[in-house]
């Protein structure tokens, strides 16, 4: 029976991520667990413990939305409908543009700073349940607001006849070349004295590459019949058009390695906010709470942060993202 279930959720799961556009299970589970590795050793052999539910539930935040008309402008921000000058607290925000405007436009990083609030809270109160649920989904929302075309009124390409883009920018694109990417990074967490600051930055980063990601698009589009650009399907009686794997490849290609780039700073930046709660926590003992962590843990946990520096995780089967117990639906 719980295996069946297992599959059922991961199923309806994997209809929701299609549908509403995400990095999806591969680079949302790949991200928490990435940023494991950066974290320091008071709090690292906490999370590296509790990896497999940190990993696995990363997606869950996509799968609220199907249940909760209030999840989607959480995931999201359109700039444009901002303005400029935008006040990065949300009391100033809701005062400036109204409650109804915020859902409209979407608040991500407003909405992460709030999450942040909640993890330093279970922090504090020691309460594991609670830290690794907002811990895994603060790295959602993290990963999704570094997302070009979560910045923008043209997120899936329908204002510039790009219909489809998003799925193929964050989806098709690193299923075909994660294992060409760089999974490891020299940064370790750093205490963030304002979060808020350091996480708007990353959105206008990530803003300010939209017009190459519809740019290289157009570009690739010139060597390609519309029959070589687009695979076209029946689903439920009506007519369905994707991009073929040859364009996802040569599109990828065209990026050279902004996705990779953008799944790193995503990593980077969510050791950052796991660290920085914990440590406006009061650094809590969290050794009352790992459980048990014997040697052959401890050895095993240095061997792995030895081969994140190195960018050998994929290489010794460690990405758990690529393993087969959670690609099958298994797991928490």
């Amino acid at each position: 029976m719980r295996f069946s279930r297992s599959i059922f959720c991961s199923l309806v799961l994997l209809v929701v991520l299609f549908t509403t556009g995400s990095w999806g299970f591969l680079v949302h589970r790949t991200i928490n667990q990435l940023s494991i590795y950066e974290l320091p050793g008071a709090i690292g052999p906490f999370f590296y413990k509790n990896m497999d539910y940190l990993v696995y539930h990363s997606p869950r935040p996509d799968l609220r939305r199907n249940s909760d008309k209030a999840e989607a402008p959480r995931h999201f921000i359109d700039l444009e409908q901002y303005g400029k000058n935008v006040p990065t607290a949300w009391p100033e925000a809701v005062k400036r543009y109204g409650l109804d405007s915020l859902n409209k436009a979407g608040f991500v990083p407003y909405h992460i700073l709030w999450m942040k609030d909640r993890l330093t809270a279970a922090f504090v109160a020691m309460n594991k349940d609670s830290i690794l649920f907002y811990a895994a989904d603060l790295g959602h929302y993290i990963a999704d607001a570094v997302v070009p075309l979560h910045t923008t009124e043209n997120y899936d390409g329908q204002l510039t006849d790009q219909k489809g883009l998003h799925s193929l920018w964050e989806s098709m694109v690193p299923e075909l070349e994660i294992q060409n990417y760089q999974l490891s990074s020299s940064h370790r967490a750093v205490y963030l004295k304002n979060p808020g600051k350091e996480i708007w930055k990353a959105v206008y980063a990530a803003a300010a590459l939209v017009p190459g990601v519809l740019e290289k698009e157009r570009e690739v589009s010139v060597n390609f019949t519309p029959e070589q650009k687009y695979r076209v399907q029946m689903r439920n009686g009506k007519e369905s058009r994707s991009y073929t794997t040859a364009f996802a490849k040569a599109y990828a290609a065209s990026l050279g390695n902004t996705v990779n780039q953008q799944l790193l700073v995503a990593t980077d930046l969510l050791a950052d906010c796991w660290y920085t709660c914990w440590v406006d926590a009061g650094k809590p003992d969290l050794a009352a709470i790992t459980g048990s962590f014997s040697d052959s843990d401890f050895s095993r946990y240095q061997q792995e942060i030895g081969y994140f520096s190195g960018n050998q995780l994929l290489k010794n089967n460690l990405l758990q993202s690529r393993s087969a117990q959670f690609q099958n639906g298994n797991g928490f």
